[in-house]
């Protein structure tokens, strides 16, 4: 074959090939789409966490050191849970009216073990930090004497 037509061949097999890489490109192009669309998502629920008290607090009397107050949680949540704080106040006494709350005092701050994180399940982390005493109020307190003392406690 002659060079020259050799030569021409070749340039007609590029200009083909440049040819069909435009018109790919062009029905690509063409081609591309776009859309919308929309969809949705749904959040869970978290149950309350149960704070328990795990210390046992006894011979309170008028005037006397306070005594620590620590515990653990309930946590019914599928997951770990984080609690940043223990607060407690003292509701009454089974003396009823004849040795209020009054005659208490909470102390102290709490901490919250393992970082604030409790686990799923009963008796899971920890907390301490806080103190009862029985406060010295100047009249007589006898009716305080053997009662039980009833705490209520808040978790956040």
């Amino acid at each position: 074959m002659d060079p020259k037509n050799r030569k021409r061949r070749r340039m007609f097999i590029l200009a083909l090939l440049v040819v069909g890489v435009i018109a790919a490109t062009g029905a690509y192009a063409f081609w591309t789409l776009s859309g919308t669309g929309s969809g949705t998502a749904q959040t869970g629920t978290a149950n309350d966490l149960t704070v328990n008290q795990t210390s046992t607090v006894t011979g309170l009397y008028p005037g006397g050191p306070a005594q620590g107050l620590s515990g653990n949680f309930d946590n019914p949540n599928a997951n770990a849970v984080i609690v940043s704080n223990v607060a407690a106040v003292v509701t009454g006494t089974s003396a009823g009216a004849a040795c209020d709350a009054s005659n208490f005092a909470i102390g102290g701050a709490s901490t919250i073990g393992g970082g604030g994180t409790v686990p799923s399940g009963n008796g899971q982390g920890s907390w301490s930090g806080l103190t009862l005493r029985l406060l010295e109020t100047g009249v007589n307190q006898n009716a305080c004497k053997n009662v039980t003392v009833n705490i209520s406690y808040t978790a956040s």
